[in-house]
């Protein structure tokens, strides 16, 4: 195992679909979230006579909703049902998402595009679970962590790709059919990955799935707090994405109003992070010699805070003018900027992989789609309290 590189991963069977299916949605997600954002913020959409910054707070609200009330469920259903079936129906339901978000965009309605903003928070809600549980089954535990990185990579390289490609289609033409092809294509490709997925099959497929998501979700909380290993991995995800939530709910206005640039240069900021959090994700298998190394994680908390901190006092004074992301390659004024936010991107990568890890290889087998739910519902409450 030692010879082997993660990437070899990506040519196995036992992976790959598994990897193509969720790089694909993740890329839908942010390609959906990114075009709304961009129509709200530099193209004047209107919605209840709502300013735009909380209008884009409210988009990032109506998406994490659904952790808060379908996580439990979800879990269940991953838990009792064969995942790779799951799979399967996740992603039919993506392209039935995509069909109403297709005629919010012709349309140019506000309300049917915050519907299909709320409707993908129930299907990254249901594929959450299954993407992260189904790994140990697939993956030999050498891989493990590997496996979670290049997740973790392919997650955040669709995320810049999202926001580019939703940045540059919401321009292209008024009717948006460029764009409207693009969500579509990615969410049958989905679909057509997902049927290459090998089967999951459930260690407890005589559950009796608790439909009373409040119950369920107090149930499974409580579950979780007894294995004090993965509960105080939940905390520290959580407190990653508490973080993270206020750097990608603020960065839009950031770029706007504090910087004076237009959409490019808030698509760049959010490029350079989440390439950073990707290298951070790959890197972390050479640095953890292919076991879960928890000697990363506070390594990686501690870049988050200093290069955070220095984030403060690296942006120059606004001149006025629109700024364009050409100027912030260009001009060395806005280098230690391009610097800061790779390296929050990079240390977070390094930050969150091994407790991801951790809480896969710590769990029961037969609570692991459910303790991965449990994490959801956590991170979801960190990020609204954000």
């Amino acid at each position: 195992m030692s010879g082997v590189s993660q990437f070899n991963l990506l040519r196995s069977q036992r992976f790959l679909p598994l990897f193509v299916t969720q790089f694909l949605g993740a890329f839908n997600d942010n390609l959906l979230k990114n075009a709304v954002v961009v129509l709200i913020n530099f193209h004047g959409m209107k919605m209840l006579g709502l300013a735009p910054e909380l209008m884009i707070q409210l988009t990032a609200a109506l998406f994490i909703l659904p952790f808060f009330l379908f996580s439990a469920s979800s879990g269940q259903i991953c838990e009792k049902y064969d995942k790779a079936a799951v799979a399967r129906f996740v992603k039919q339901l993506e392209i039935a998402i995509m069909l109403v978000a297709a005629a919010g965009f012709w349309l140019h309605n506000g309300p049917i595009l915050m519907s299909t903003i709320f409707l993908m928070g129930i299907h990254s809600t249901l594929f959450g679970p299954l993407k992260y549980s189904v790994l140990p089954q697939y993956l030999q535990p050498g891989e493990l962590v590997g496996g979670n990185g290049l997740i973790e990579m392919g997650t955040f390289v669709s995320i810049i790709l999202g926001q580019v490609c939703g940045t540059l289609l919401i321009s292209m033409d008024e009717s948006h059919l460029a764009l409207i092809g693009m969500l579509l294509l990615c969410a049958t490709a989905g679909y057509l990955a997902s049927r290459h997925m090998l089967p999951a099959p459930s260690s407890i497929a005589g559950m009796k799935i608790d439909w009373n998501f409040g119950r369920q979700t107090w149930q499974i909380i409580r579950h979780a707090q007894q294995n004090r290993v993965v509960w105080l991995s939940m905390l520290g995800i959580s407190w990653f994405w508490f973080l993270g939530a206020i750097y990608l709910s603020k960065l839009p206005t950031y770029a706007s109003d504090v910087l004076g640039g237009n959409a490019g240069v808030y698509t760049l900021l959010m490029t350079l992070f989440s390439l950073g959090v990707g290298l951070g994700s790959m890197f972390c298998e050479k640095l953890s010699g292919r076991k879960v190394e928890l000697g990363l994680v506070p390594f990686g908390s501690i870049g988050l805070c200093l290069f955070g901190i220095d984030l403060y006092f690296a942006a120059p004074p606004h001149a006025g003018g629109q700024l364009v992301w050409q100027d912030l390659l260009q001009r060395p004024e806005y280098w230690r900027l391009i610097a800061d936010f790779t390296l929050i991107g990079l240390f977070g990568g390094f930050y969150i992989v091994p407790l991801y890890a951790l809480i896969q290889t710590r769990s029961e087998p037969e609570f692991r789609s459910r303790a991965i739910a449990a994490n959801n519902i956590l991170n979801a409450l960190f990020m609204v309290a954000s």
